[in-house]
């Protein structure tokens, strides 16, 4: 399995259009079973389910004052964070027939995940944590007390792709943002579920890679040009509305 590891943290948007690129490209068969681990800028990734609240703008104005990008995700849930001390995970699998598997590669993905924070000493566990920013039952916790990883899916003809964010350090930092953006989306969370890994990115990502080593021979490899070429077309619709100022009409028609 191909392994890539860069980032284009400058640009949250096409750094997000990058692993449906990647996804796009792995469905029509041009490129073979892809995991892409980046590292990302400051960005809440709002849902399709977010963006047609009535508080949407407000939250978008109220991530960008708080220094974060607003960008429109891949996957469904909520409003999620991503920032510096945060890893994102992509990976993207070719499969005529990817219905089936969902539910087993939530579980896949979430085990790997756990597996990894424990090779860094966390108790780490499978499940929503009640209160939970994003909520998911594929969420992996601490202690079964602060959430320190999310997971979403997405399908589409000729493959799978699971996508998530694991927080190293930082945590702080997703709660003084999320507090403002949820309130205005009219979502409840407690903030003290917020959780990381009191880890280093670096250390996090070294496990994350042990962990897939143990199933895949995996294969370093680089971001292409047709690959960054399709992320550039694709980068307006990942691109936050409201942040943006136009409306959907008009984005659809340029």
């Amino acid at each position: 399995m191909r392994l890539i590891r860069d980032s284009i943290p400058e640009h949250p948007a096409l750094d997000t259009a990058v692993n449906r690129a990647l996804m796009e490209r792995v469905g029509a068969g041009h490129l073979p079973e892809t995991l892409r681990l980046a590292r990302p800028g400051a960005m809440v990734a709002f849902a399709k389910q977010d963006a047609v609240a009535p508080g949407y703008a407000e939250a978008v104005t109220a991530a960008r004052s708080g220094g974060f990008e607003a960008i429109l995700r891949l996957a469904g849930g909520r409003a999620a964070v991503f920032h510096e001390g945060t890893l994102a995970l992509s990976h993207a699998v070719p499969d005529p027939d990817p219905r089936p598997g969902i539910h087993s590669r939530f579980e896949a993905t979430a085990a790997l995940i756990a597996r990894a924070l424990k090779r860094l000493g966390v108790d780490a566990r499978v499940g929503e944590v009640r209160g939970e920013y994003c909520p998911g039952g594929y969420s992996v916790n601490a202690r079964g007390e602060v959430k320190l990883a999310g997971i979403g899916q997405r399908l589409i003809s000729g493959a799978s792709h699971m996508g998530g964010v694991i927080v190293a350090n930082g945590e702080q930092r997703i709660r003084d943002v999320l507090i403002p953006v949820y309130a205005a989306l009219g979502l409840d969370w407690d903030p003290a579920t917020a959780g990381s890994a009191a880890a280093s990115v670096d250390d996090l990502e070294a496990a994350i890679v042990a962990e897939y080593a143990e199933l895949y021979a995996l294969e370093e490899a680089e971001l292409d040009g047709e690959t960054l070429a399709l992320a550039r077309e694709l980068r307006a619709e990942h691109v936050s509305v409201a942040s943006a100022g136009v409306s959907a009409a008009t984005r659809r028609a340029s």
